[in-house]
């Protein structure tokens, strides 16, 4: 079954994909499974442990299964100085 979500990407995933959101349908299963998916599409370099994710403003975990409509936010380490 495929859902529709949109994904918000910030930092250096929002260079990697050349866009800061997009709205996508996806069969995945899980978050981890969608981060797989937009890693292949667009080049993604990190990997799940490197982000934390959030689904409608709360941090949740890898295994969360997606929902239509979902705000997706892959969150990339921040660098600071």
């Amino acid at each position: 079954m495929m859902t529709s979500v949109t994904v918000e990407y910030f930092a250096q995933l929002r260079e990697q994909a050349g866009q800061g959101r997009e709205t996508i349908s996806s069969a995945a299963e899980s978050l981890a499974a969608l981060y797989a998916e937009l890693r292949e599409r667009h080049g993604f370099r990190l990997d799940t442990a490197q982000l934390k994710v959030a689904v409608n403003a709360q941090f949740r975990d890898w295994q969360q299964p997606l929902a239509e409509g979902d705000v997706i936010v892959f969150i990339p380490p921040v660098a600071g100085g």
